[in-house]
Formats: C-alpha cells, structure tokens, sequence
C-alpha cells in the first residue's frame, strides 16, 4: 500500500479511543463514520473531498508519509475519493471519516486487491489525520473500525505497508495484531533521504 498511517505508508497516533458522541465539554470524542453515513448526509458529503484534501495536503507538505513527494491536487483528492467511495458501494473497499463535531479530522480505507487470485484480501492504503487532532486517539479509532469492516466484509487477510521511520504508526499496527513480514531497507527515496519500507499483514481467518 501506500499511506500515512497506512497501506503504503503512515502517520497519526496510538492512543486509546472510547468512542461516542461528541459531547460538547472541552474535549469531544471523535465519532467515526463510513461511506454508507457520509452519503447519507447531503452536507457531509458535499463537503468531505475539500476537507480531506486539506487534511492530506497539510500533512504531505509537513513530511508525512502518504504517498506524496509533493501535497495533492484538489482534484486529485476527489478522484481519489470518488474511487474509494464507488469501490466501497460494490463491497470492494470500506471507507471511514473521522469527525470532532462536524469537523472532518481524519480518514482512511481498504481496497480490496484487484487481481483475482487476491480477491480474497485487502489492503489498508491510507490513514491520515488531522495534526491539530494528534493525541486524541483518532489513528486508533480509524484502524479499529477498518479492521472491524474488513471482518465482516469477509477479508481474510488485510496487508498494509509503511515508512519505517514512522514509529509512532508502527507501533499502533503492531498493538492492533498486525505482524512484520518482510522489509526493504532503504527503499523509500524522499530526495536524498532514504527509509525502510515495512511490510504488515493481519491474518482475520486467525483472529476473532
């Protein structure tokens, strides 16, 4: 894959997420939704591919690892988006929205794998969130809730692949049941700069 907190590559928290509503105090907990919610409220959805891009192309030009050398385009974000969401609409790929009221904080999505002898599995490209949101648990929440999707969507392996010095991502995979199986040394090229590509697979027929 290829993400921030993900597939690919990448990058947000490990901290505990309770879930529920926002509750209106100092600190609201992120409430986190799927495609199926998101197109289902008109404001949301009108919404949701200009917030993501923010989210994305803030984050692509601090560093993060999300698959971008340079921050995305606007429409190279909706057409992103508008993959994921048709895929998740035929049962190929889950999708989930992090929101702090009806701030979009987050996002991240499986695919499922195209050639046919890999049908069976996914792939978690991509998990991105909010810098303003670090800390709060919404990584955690994300990955949980993929997981969970994959689960029930009948997944029997979910991969993943990420930057190897993003150690905080790493150590979120691993404490979700994600194992190491393979890794390139000095793989990833950022101009000068190189970094392991680390490889992570979830076996569900093992798991739950």
């Amino acid at each position: 894959m290829n993400a921030a907190l993900t597939s690919g590559e990448h990058t947000g928290d490990g901290d505990e997420h309770t879930g529920g509503e926002p509750t209106g105090g100092a600190h609201p907990e992120p409430v986190i939704r799927d495609a199926r919610e998101l197109a289902a409220d008109p404001e949301r959805a009108a919404g949701f591919a200009e917030s993501a891009h923010r989210i994305l192309a803030d984050l692509v030009a601090g560093g993060a690892a999300l698959g971008w050398v340079e921050p995305p385009s606007p429409d190279e974000v909706a057409e992103l988006l508008g993959h994921v969401m048709t895929a998740a609409r035929n049962g190929d790929a889950a999708l989930r929205a992090a929101y702090l009221g009806r701030r979009l904080v987050g996002l991240g999505y499986w695919l499922r794998y195209t050639r046919p002898t890999h049908r069976p599995h996914a792939d978690l490209e991509k998990i991105a969130v909010d810098a303003a949101a670090h800390g709060r648990g919404v990584g955690r929440a994300l990955t949980t809730a993929l997981v969970a999707d994959a689960r029930a969507a009948g997944i029997e392996v979910l991969t993943l692949d990420a930057r190897g010095d993003n150690t905080g991502a790493l150590h979120l995979y691993r404490s979700l049941g994600f194992t190491e199986y393979g890794r390139l040394p000095r793989f990833v090229a950022v101009g000068e700069h190189r970094y392991d590509k680390v490889f992570f697979m979830l076996d569900l027929r093992r798991h739950g």
